[in-house]
C-alpha cells in the first residue's frame, strides 16, 4: 500500500493553537489600537475646548472697558468685580467694548458680561444692555469644573479677589485656573483691558 501524505491530529492541534494565539495578538493590538485612538480623540477635544474657552475670555478682557454699570434695580456695578473662585456667583463681572453689530439692531457696542460657576460648568453670561437688563442664555465655557480659582494683579501685586475702592479702576491681568474631574488643572493668564491703556 501507498502512504497518505497529510497532516497528524496533533499537528492540526498545534497549528490551530498557534493560530489562535495570532488571533487574539492581533485582536488585542486592534482593540487596543481602537481604545488609543478614543481617548486621544476625546483629549483632543478636551485641549479645542480649552483653546476655545481660553481665546474668548482673552478676547474679552482685552475688550473690557472702565464702564461703571446699573444693576436691574438702577444701584451703580463697579466697571470690573472678580472673587477667588470660592462662594457665590458671578466669579467676574466686566463690560466690554467692540461687540460687533452686523444686523444693525438698536443696541450699544459694549457688553456686560458674567462669568459662573454653575453645577460643575464655567459660564458665560451676556446682557444686551449695559445697564438693567436679564441676562441672556447662558454658554458653557468648560463642563465637569470642579472649582475655579482667580486672582488678580494691579501695581505689581496679585490680589484673590477685585475689589478697588475707584469702581472704574480695571485690574491689569487676571489669573484664571480652572481644575476638572480627572485631569489637571488648567491655568491661564489674560491682560485686562489692553486695547485702551
Amino acid at each position: 500500500m501507498k502512504p497518505q501524505n497529510g497532516f497528524t491530529l496533533i499537528e492540526m492541534m498545534v497549528a490551530l493553537l498557534i493560530f489562535a494565539m495570532l488571533a487574539a495578538v492581533g485582536v488585542s493590538l486592534l482593540t487596543f489600537s481602537v481604545r488609543a485612538q478614543a481617548g486621544m480623540a476625546q483629549r483632543l477635544d478636551a485641549v479645542a475646548d480649552d483653546q476655545r474657552m481660553a481665546s474668548l475670555l482673552a478676547s474679552d478682557l482685552a475688550q473690557a472697558l472702565p464702564r461703571i454699570t446699573r444693576d436691574v434695580i438702577g444701584a451703580n456695578q463697579p466697571a470690573f468685580s472678580g472673587t477667588n473662585g470660592v462662594g457665590v456667583a458671578p466669579v467676574m463681572r466686566y463690560v466690554r467694548g467692540g461687540w460687533s453689530n452686523p444686523d444693525g439692531q438698536a443696541r450699544a457696542s459694549i457688553q456686560r458680561v458674567e462669568i459662573a460657576l454653575n453645577q460643575g460648568r464655567l459660564e458665560r453670561r451676556t446682557y444686551v444692555m449695559a445697564d438693567g437688563a436679564t441676562a441672556g442664555p447662558a454658554m458653557v465655557l468648560a463642563n465637569d469644573v470642579e472649582n475655579v480659582r482667580l486672582r488678580y494683579r494691579d501695581k505689581g501685586v496679585w490680589a484673590s479677589a477685585w475689589q478697588n475702592p475707584a469702581p472704574a479702576l480695571l485690574p491689569r491681568a487676571v489669573e484664571l485656573i480652572v481644575k476638572r474631574k480627572n485631569q489637571p488643572a488648567l491655568m491661564m493668564a489674560f491682560l485686562v483691558g489692553a486695547s485702551v491703556k
